[in-house]
This record gives C-alpha cells, sequence and structure tokens, in this order.
C-alpha cells in the first residue's frame, strides 16, 4: 500500500474487504454497561434488529438525525462508508479522498468527518467516514453505508442469525461466562485474522490465516496461491465455474466445497468455497476469507478489545 498524498488516503480494497492501516476510525459515544454475562438476563445491553439481503447483515440507524438509513456491517472495512447521496443530504464537510484498489482497478472516493450513528440508543461517532464508489453503489442499490472496523472496536458487538439481533455492549466492563468456543484472532490492517484448517480425507489438516469477513456472503473464500499450493481443486472434487465481484472489477473462481473446516474447536460440515483461480480477496501470506455462509451458523460474539471472537453454536 502507498501514502496518500496531501489530502487523500489509499486504502487496499481486495474483494469486498477494504483493508488498510493508514485510515483509522476514532470513536466515542456511549452506549450503557454491561456486566453480565450474555446468556444470562441483561438490562443494560443496547438491541436492534437485522435483516439478511443477499446474505448479509444490514441494520437500521440514523444518521445525524436524519431519517433512518440501513447500514450493512462489515468487519472487512476499514472506514465507515456512506452513500454519496446520503453524505450529500447531510451537507458533511468533506475533508479529503482515498483511493480503493479492488481486484481489477482503483476507484475514488470522498473522505468526510462529522457523523453520529444512534443505533436504537447507542451512540457511536467516528472521527471520519468516507462515500461508497460509484461502481458499489450500482451494485448495492438498497445499503445507505456500512459499519467497518471503528464499530466493531467501539462495542463489544454480539450477531445471533436466529434471532436477528445485534446486542451492543461496552468492552471495559464486559465479562464472557459462557459454554462457546472462544477463538482468538490478531487485527491486521482492521481485520480480525484467525488460524483455521482445510480438513480433507487421508490427510494432514491444511492450515491456514484468514480474514473473519462478515460482508462476505459466502462461505469461504480462497486465494488463488493458496489454491494451486494445495491443490483444493483437484482435491474437493467436483467444482463449477464462477466469479466474484469486487470493487474495480471481478475475479474468476471455480465454487465448489470443502469437505470439513475447522474454525477453532468447531467443525463446519461442507462449507461452500469459492476457489480464486486468479488473484486473492486478501493480502500475500493470507489463505482467504471466511463470510457469513461459515458464521451464521452461530452466536457471534466480536470482542476486539481482547482480540477474540466467541461462537456458540445454533441448534
Amino acid at each position: 500500500m502507498l501514502p496518500g498524498v496531501a489530502g487523500q488516503t489509499t486504502v487496499h480494497w481486495l474483494g469486498l474487504a477494504v483493508l488498510t492501516w493508514l485510515v483509522q476510525s476514532g470513536v466515542n459515544g456511549a452506549v450503557p454497561a454491561d456486566a453480565t454475562s450474555p446468556n444470562q438476563p441483561a438490562t443494560n445491553v443496547v438491541t436492534l434488529p437485522f435483516e439478511f439481503v443477499s446474505g448479509r447483515i444490514l441494520a437500521s440507524a440514523r444518521v445525524n438525525d436524519a431519517q433512518p438509513a440501513l447500514l450493512m456491517l462489515d468487519t472487512g472495512y476499514s472506514i465507515d462508508m456512506l452513500s454519496s447521496e446520503l453524505a450529500g443530504l447531510l451537507e458533511l464537510k468533506r475533508t479529503g479522498h482515498i483511493t480503493i484498489v479492488g481486484v481489477a482497478g482503483e476507484e475514488q472516493a470522498d473522505r468526510f468527518e462529522g457523523v453520529a450513528f444512534d443505533l436504537s440508543g447507542a451512540t457511536y461517532r467516528p472521527r471520519r467516514v468516507a462515500a461508497l464508489p460509484a461502481s458499489y453503489q450500482r451494485h448495492w442499490r438498497k445499503r445507505d453505508g456500512v459499519l467497518g472496523a471503528g464499530f466493531f472496536k467501539r462495542f463489544v458487538v454480539e450477531i445471533d442469525p436466529k434471532e436477528r439481533k445485534i446486542s451492543l455492549r461496552e468492552p471495559e466492563t464486559f465479562h464472557y461466562s459462557g459454554n462457546g468456543d472462544v477463538v482468538p484472532f490478531k487485527i491486521r490492517q482492521s481485520t480480525p485474522i484467525v488460524e483455521a484448517a482445510i480438513l480433507l480425507p487421508d490427510q494432514e489438516p491444511i492450515s491456514g490465516r484468514f480474514e473473519i469477513d462478515t460482508g462476505c456472503d459466502g462461505g469461504l473464500c480462497i486465494g488463488s496461491d493458496f489454491v494451486n499450493a494445495h491443490h483444493l481443486v483437484e482435491s474437493t472434487g467436483r467444482t463449477e465455474e464462477s466469479g466474484r465481484r469486487g470493487l474495480g472489477g471481478d475475479a474468476r473462481t471455480r465454487i465448489g466445497r470443502v469437505p470439513k473446516f475447522r474454525l477453532g474447536g468447531q467443525v463446519v460440515e461442507k462449507p461452500l468455497a469459492n476457489f480464486f483461480l486468479e488473484g486473492s480477496p486478501v493480502d500475500e501470506g493470507l489463505a482467504g476469507h471466511i463470510g457469513m455462509q461459515v458464521l451464521r451458523r452461530f452466536k457471534v460474539i466480536f470482542d476486539y478489545s481482547r482480540e477474540r471472537m466467541i461462537l456458540e453454536p445454533l441448534e
């Protein structure tokens, strides 16, 4: 990634994920503190409903007291984003622009400040937001914006796919005493990275480092270097020609399933996988990313302050 020139920041966006260490979202605001386990009754937790749209998590929030906006929750974004139309309606102060590098090119996006999100009473104020690039808005017209890394750093975020609700808690007073599987991660360029493994019959586990990407509607997206090094297309049985859409263009893939995927102490049976034939949805040295088709099998708690993700299997 290249440093930005005056008034410009460079953002690395591979597939649907924005990956950067040059843009950091500062946050403030307040949410009622929670000193209880998420498995016990809690009166000081802010909860809000969400819906799955095209396999992605969308929740409603007010932005600067305007009408409610529909926002996607995406751990792959390093900066929160709004549609250009909403940014114009709010008359936000422009502070520069960012360069977004996609799978097949680059795009420019304006950067703004002075935004406050109201999520059912929980307030989140990032230092900066960016406008969604034109190509993104053409593909995803139903969304008004994205809540990314700064949002997940501000709160302990619990996503319950079965109940279709999100719970927000204060990191400083959060304590977990449930029976879920605690999966440690490391933050790399604002994105959580976990150790996981593909399990094939009569072979040693194929281990790799994977991004957690709640903005991906698929199961696994695996980069071409990792696919070729471990002969995954040949080893996993039937695949079909496909493709993944991202900013700047598309990437050729083959879609199939891996027999088993191990994440922490959990083993997911036959998750869908996109095997990239060219390029990768992630940075060099990473195997790929884990999307919502895998994650929605669990109640997931993101605790960035302690660099951990907690998985509670759904019945």
